[in-house]
């Protein structure tokens, strides 16, 4: 190793363009394997760096800091930095960056591939026809409910809610609905055909509800027991956002007793588990946490935590940061 550069631990596996990247300015340790390491090794591997490329599964916290005083930058290759302990990164003079704005369309366009499969019982259908029991036409069979000119509600109006918004009323002709901790500016809404209601409103009158908040202590279980009995029974949830947004057993159980007609879900409490009463319901259609999950769009994600690493430990000048007040 150069005593000279800065050194970087890469903790799974990216692209191996992404690590010629980083290695052509720093000593980058590279899991490249992909193993999943326990906490106890990731810490020792963080032992002695100045930086971290993470993937949105690494927890970093208070201890790891504690044991790891060298850490300047944490880059994650996602949006959400639920994994980060932010103030506990602050307090310790550690940056913490995400990668915003490069996954928005294609985060959008796997929302409305599952709220279309969901309404429109695409994979009960697929399930149905594989197993062998389409032998007839019936007037029932798979019926589900219709997308276009339905009410589509939206929880949560940042970039991604606003891509998914224009989908539903540009090109689905969609009387779009939302609520968000803040109104937007009236143009904002106009560009998107959007109109902001309150959150019971929006509950109670969408046909389609999709779930785009950031997580956080506050939005734990924002739709639970209590959400989902406001819900339509002929209503169909979406949730792109993070686990934990959902109470995912009270969702379960409303598919189940059919209080909700169907479910679109591409994140998850505690995943890569996924609850039992979940895989249980027909109703529901499960992806592993793939919104990003297009090529150009997992490099662009890689080029922007990488962008952070090398602007901040070369020069001082991170692309996205999360809390720049450590930056002086």
């Amino acid at each position: 190793m150069n005593p000279a550069r800065p050194h970087v631990l890469v903790s799974r596996a990216i692209f191996p363009e992404i690590i010629d990247r980083l290695a052509q300015h720093f000593d980058v340790e590279a899991n490249q394997a992909d193993e999943l390491w326990p906490r106890d090794e990731f810490i020792r591997r963080l032992q002695g760096k100045q930086g971290v490329f993470t993937t949105g599964g690494e927890r970093i916290d208070a201890d790891v800091l504690k044991a790891c005083p060298g850490l300047k930058i944490c880059a994650n290759m996602a949006v959400g930095y639920n994994n980060f302990d932010v103030p506990a990164m602050t307090a310790a003079g550690v940056l913490a960056t995400n990668a915003p704005g490069v996954l928005t369309e294609t985060t959008a366009d796997m929302g409305f591939a599952l709220l279309m499969a969901a309404a429109r019982r695409v994979t009960e259908s697929e399930h149905f026809l594989r197993a062998g029991k389409w032998d007839r036409w019936a007037y029932d069979m798979m019926i589900g409910q219709d997308v276009f000119g339905s009410t589509l509600g939206i929880l949560g109006m940042g970039r991604i809610g606003q891509a998914v918004a224009r989908r539903g009323a540009l090109g689905f002709g969609m009387n779009v609905i939302y609520h968000n901790r803040s109104r937007l500016p009236e143009a904002e809404e106009a560009a998107v055909k959007a109109r902001y209601v309150g959150k019971q409103e929006l509950l109670q009158t969408a046909d389609h509800l999709v779930l785009v908040v950031p997580y956080s202590a506050e939005s734990h279980h924002s739709i639970g027991a209590a959400e989902l009995a406001l819900m339509k029974p002929t209503a169909t949830l979406v949730n792109i956002a993070r686990g934990g947004i959902v109470d995912d057993v009270a969702l379960a159980k409303a598919l189940r007793e059919r209080r909700l007609a169907a479910a679109g879900l591409d994140v998850f409490e505690g995943e890569p588990r996924v609850h039992p009463d979940l895989l249980a319901c027909s109703n529901v259609v499960l992806t592993p946490h793939i919104g990003s999950a297009t090529v150009p769009t997992r490099k662009a994600m890689a080029n922007l935590a990488a962008d952070n690493l090398i602007g901040y430990l070369t020069g001082g000048k991170p692309v996205t940061p999360l809390n720049p007040e450590v930056m002086g």
